[in-house]
């Protein structure tokens, strides 16, 4: 899985960097190409010239090599490589990267990166528990980054506790499932829905909810990063979508949205349903602005199409559907409930009860129910891991059809 694949080691000043030097056998052992970009307070830790033996390429450490003229592009790195690992990464190095304080070539690399980026943190207990660590951890989550959680053990301190940087022989198999997981949906076609709808009174005013679209730009993304050509039609919101595989339509209102829905679905594989679609419309609206007065002003509202139902009379046998509820009150009985209702293969339940769940938040806790009344439970966690427990459920159904 890893034969040809090409990395860049980050190497930071820590004991821990004995262990790139397993870490980078291991990968060139797998036939991928190894390059190394070093600290200078790694190489008190460990040489360049043992790194260098083993990768078989030079060690990267200045950015300009004045025993040759070269200079070390970090551009040019960042778009070499197909994966950049920082193993073992310092709370100095993270707070780095959490801030774009671009004051070395790993972090000047690691800003101009197009591939994904695997962080394997090794500190002191109370440093990795620091509140400004975990914060910093948060942000590079939520930018994408991959951790690779350290290990509960002795400390170079001598404390027993969470810091040490994780085995290379786990680190590998990690970056290889994630590898594996890179195609597991090729050639599959997925319609995502994401974000709020507008729905129009007046050419100024509409009725809407407080959705962010976060959670199914989340989606969107892990889906096209598997391997799926994905068609996400959004609601108005300010989020950017960044794989080329992505196929973006945006619409307004819930009729846009709903005809968009249908008229991709028949050619898609399943449909994850994440937008906050609202539940009425103004059943008239003007393109005038409406004027204050003193009597009140009263607005009829119709229901709108529900999109998850449409999607759920017309699927084929062959195709999935994926509902979502936000509930505050009998939780899980109501989302059981609209889960036979809407024919849905299975449904990812929000509970407003939850803190730091919901709308406009960076995380997410979700319960999901399958068609079979099963409940999976998962903790609260950034949306982008989010999302990846809920593209794995989607491929356990889909390894089926």
């Amino acid at each position: 899985m890893l034969s040809g694949k090409k990395f860049l080691l980050g190497v930071t000043g820590s004991i821990a960097a004995y262990k790139a030097a397993s870490l980078t056998r291991l990968l060139v052992k797998e036939g991928a190409e190894v390059k190394v970009i070093m600290t200078h307070l790694a190489k008190e830790f460990i040489t360049p010239l043992t790194l260098a033996t083993l990768s078989k390429n030079p060690i990267m450490v200045e950015f300009f090599n004045p025993e040759n003229g070269d200079w070390n592009s970090h551009v040019d790195s960042g778009l070499w490589a197909d994966a950049l690992i920082i193993a073992p990464a310092t709370a100095n190095t993270i707070g780095k990267m959490a801030n774009g304080v671009a004051d070395n070539l790993l972090i000047t690399t690691y800003l101009s990166a197009k591939c994904p980026v695997f962080i394997a943190p090794a500190m002191d207990l109370d440093m990795f528990k620091h509140p400004a660590t975990q914060n910093n951890i948060k942000i590079l989550r939520g930018y994408g980054n991959h951790f690779i959680e350290p290990a509960d053990g002795e400390l170079a301190s001598g404390l027993i506790g969470k810091g040490r940087m994780e085995e290379p022989e786990i680190i590998v198999e990690k970056i290889r499932d994630y590898f594996q997981k890179k195609n597991s949906l090729k050639d599959r076609k997925i319609l995502i829905t994401a974000g709020p709808t507008h729905e129009k009174i007046d050419a100024v005013r509409f009725i809407g909810n407080h959705s962010s679209g976060k959670m199914g730009f989340a989606i969107a993304e892990e889906c096209a990063s598997r391997g799926a050509e994905v068609f996400l039609v959004s609601g108005p919101v300010s989020m950017q979508t960044n794989h080329p595989s992505i196929h973006r339509f945006d619409v307004n209102s819930a009729s846009e949205m709903h005809k968009k829905a249908v008229e991709i679905f028949s050619d898609c594989d399943a449909a994850i349903l994440a937008a906050a679609v609202a539940d009425f419309t103004p059943s008239d609206s003007t393109d005038s602005k409406l004027k204050r007065g003193k009597d009140n002003l009263n607005i009829s509202l119709t229901p709108t199409k529900d999109i998850a139902a449409e999607l759920g009379k017309i699927k084929s046998a062959g195709q999935i559907t994926v509902g979502f509820a936000l509930e505050k009150e009998n939780e899980t009985e109501n989302a059981i409930t609209k889960l036979k209702k809407k024919n849905l293969n299975f449904i990812v339940l929000n509970s407003m009860n939850d803190a730091g769940a919901g709308f406009n938040t960076d995380t997410n806790k979700i319960t999901i129910i399958n068609n079979k009344e099963e409940v999976f439970e998962f903790k609260l966690k950034p949306k982008n891991l989010v999302a990846i427990d809920i593209i794995d459920k989607l491929e356990d159904y889909l390894k089926n059809r």
